[in-house]
Order: C-alpha cells, then structure tokens, then sequence
C-alpha cells in the first residue's frame, strides 16, 4: 500500500483530493495532509510517504527548495504538483528537479488520476528491480549503487548545495548553526552536512570561517576599524578566537594582514 501525503493551503482541494479520489484502485492510502510548506516538511518526515501531491505558492514554503529537498534526502518519493502558478521557466526547473507531473489548477479529474497511474507505475518498477547477471567494474572507485543515486539525484544536490553557500555567505555574521542552514534548504542537518562534504570538500563549519574571514580581509581594509570591532562584525563573539581562526586559514594574523594590504 503506498502512503499519500497531500499538501496545500486550499482546505477545499485537500478535502477534495482525500475523499474523491478511489486511491485504492492504485494501492494507494492517504496518509496525512497538511496547510503550509512547514507542517508538510514536518508530516513528511513523520510518515516517509511514497507519493507528495502539494502545491508551491503556499506559506512558510519557497516551492523549488521543497522540492529539490525531497527529491535530494527521498529520491524515490514521487512528487505531484498542483498550483496555480503558471510562470513556464519554474514548471521546467521544477521538472528538472526531479517533479513527476506538473499539473496546473483548475485540474481535471482524469489530470489527477493519469499522474497517480504513472508515479504508482513508477513505484512499481523501483521496487521490483530488474535482477542483471551481468559482471560489471564500479567506476573511479564507486559502488554501482551509489553511482545511481549520485547521476539520479544531481540536479537537486547542487541546486540544494548552491542555495545553502549563499545562505552562509548571506548571514554568515549571525549565529549560525547547521540546523538553521538546513531549515532553508528543506532537508536534515544530517543530509546537508554529507552534500556539503561531497561537493565542496569542507565541513560546515569551515565554509562558514572561509565566509567570515572572506568579510574580516575586506573590513580589514578599513583603519577606522579595530580588530575587536572586525572580529564582532563578522560573528566572533570572542577575540582570541577570531584571531586564531584568521592564522590558522589565511597564514598570518589579522594585524599582519593588515599591514600587508
């Protein structure tokens, strides 16, 4: 039986879509449904459903991060969409993202149900793997497995990666913790921290003390300001860590730095 997550901020579709369609002609149960883009997130990390009909102009949601989110952290999760946002250049990247169908609303019922009978069709195949007998060498080192997610799954990686550096750099004087980051980008602070170290090689907390000390060697510049204001201005609450920061990734002090430049 495959487990049916409805999102929308419209109670009338979400009412609608639950009791009218025959889900169990498909083997298909609705399992939750959900207001906004955050309760959604929150009902899908609770009942792990196998299909996602939801909409992207909603509360508390940016529509292409939710979706590359799920496709990146559930890559088998097929993903419906139903809204009323007719912007062409999104419907593709959406598509690109990994979206099954992109369907526009008002939608009709034979819409819906050719969606539901091609994602369950989908499921079907992914649980019921072609067995190949074949003797096959990994490529570079890499287990087929793995191979076949990472070429799956690429598009909402990077999307997911990208996003997440310029939330870094963008508020990288606040006090920033993984779990914040990972909020923005709709995944686990656990799924971000492994695409972070896949595709830039560094840990959060690197990335985000190449941020900070990328905006200290510009203020630094400035000979109104003192390092302890630098320092504070970048997000150190503490000198002595700031400074040990600054040697450590730029191979001098500030002071030096400065006097350098």
């Amino acid at each position: 039986m495959y487990k049916v997550a409805i999102i929308d901020d419209e109670p009338l579709i979400v009412e609608g879509l639950s009791k009218t369609m025959e889900w169990e002609k498909w083997n298909c149960q609705v399992t939750g449904t959900a207001g906004d883009g955050k309760e959604g997130m929150a009902l899908i990390r609770e009942k792990r459903p196998d299909i996602v009909i939801t909409d992207i102009c909603m509360p508390k949601m940016d529509g292409l991060r939710m979706i590359a989110g799920l496709k990146s952290e559930f890559p088998d999760m097929q993903l419906i969409i139903l809204t009323g946002y007719r912007e062409f250049e999104y419907a593709r990247q959406a598509i690109e993202l990994g979206v099954a169908r992109f369907l526009l609303k008002p939608s009709k019922m034979n819409e819906l149900e050719e969606a539901v009978d091609a994602v369950t069709k989908r499921l079907d195949q992914i649980q019921t793997p072609v067995l190949d007998l074949s003797p096959a060498e990994p490529e570079s080192g890499v287990e087929p497995a793995e191979q076949a997610e990472t070429e799956e799954n690429s598009e909402a990686n990077s999307f997911i990666v990208n996003n997440a550096l310029e939330y870094i750099r963008n508020n990288s004087a606040e006090k920033l913790r993984l779990s914040d980051v990972a909020d923005q980008v709709y995944v686990s602070q656990w799924h971000l921290s492994k695409l972070l170290n896949k595709h830039t090689g560094k840990t959060f907390s690197d990335i985000l003390n190449g941020a900070r000390m990328d905006r200290s060697k510009e203020l630094l510049k400035d000979p109104s300001l003192r390092i302890c204001d630098v320092a504070e201005m970048v997000g150190f609450q503490d000198l002595a860590h700031f400074s040990r920061v600054f040697k450590k990734m730029e191979g001098m002090s500030a002071g030096e730095y400065r006097n350098t430049h």
